[in-house]
């Protein structure tokens, strides 16, 4: 029987020079929302910690630092590789873009994992909850935790206790519609959205299921 208990909160600080969590409806130029992502921020515990018995949660997302933005141009290659293909030259594809990104974010991520129908009769989520944080003490990753793109590495920290944690920015906006996730249980994968609310520096987080969330 699979254990539906939700697991205890973790606080992870998560910090960079440069972020871009991509808005999709931008087909062209890489435009980030004000904000990170719950996807991405569900990518960055993965790299922390993942296996097929759990399946992380994301609760809240506090912004730490003032928004700030920063434009850049970049030569980005406008083609993928063939399978057919053992060469791509890269001077005849490459693209010239401009982006527009985060600066200077800093973030913590409020989050716990449930187990998930893969879990085995030796899982339990407090054997997890051990591994995340031993993991987190050391700095260890799967891969180098990234903002949004990959060439934005992410640095990060377990935060002990709540009293902690550094106090969010005071501000609050409608920060409209976002990508919550891709939902990849059907024939094809379908976007997720939800509408992400500032409110004294704080985005809550809808859960899974939640009216809140709109396909």
């Amino acid at each position: 029987m699979i254990e539906t208990l939700k697991g205890r909160t973790f606080r992870l600080r998560v910090w960079g020079d440069y972020a871009c969590f991509t808005r999709p409806e931008m087909k062209v130029e890489r435009v980030s929302y004000d904000v990170m992502s719950p996807s991405a921020a569900r990518g960055i515990l993965e790299a922390i910690l993942w296996k097929p018995a759990i399946r992380w949660r994301i609760s809240q997302i506090d912004v730490l630092k003032p928004i700030k933005w920063a434009s850049v141009r970049r030569n980005e290659v406008g083609a993928v590789m063939s399978p057919r293909s053992s060469s791509l030259f890269i001077e005849d594809q490459r693209q010239q873009r401009a982006g527009l990104f985060l600066r200077d974010v800093d973030y913590v991520l409020h989050s716990h994992f449930e187990l998930t129908e893969k879990a085995g009769a030796e899982d339990n989520i407090k054997k997890f909850e051990e591994i995340f944080t031993r993991r987190t003490e050391r700095g260890q990753c799967f891969h180098r935790p990234y903002l949004g793109c990959r060439e934005f590495a992410a640095q990060f920290e377990l935060i002990k206790t709540a009293k902690d944690s550094p106090s969010p920015i005071e501000e609050t906006r409608d920060l409209g519609f976002m990508l919550y996730d891709v939902d990849h249980s059907g024939s094809e994968p379908m976007p997720m959205w939800f509408r992400a609310q500032l409110r004294s520096g704080c985005v809550a987080i809808p859960q899974p299921g939640s009216p809140e969330v709109k396909r």
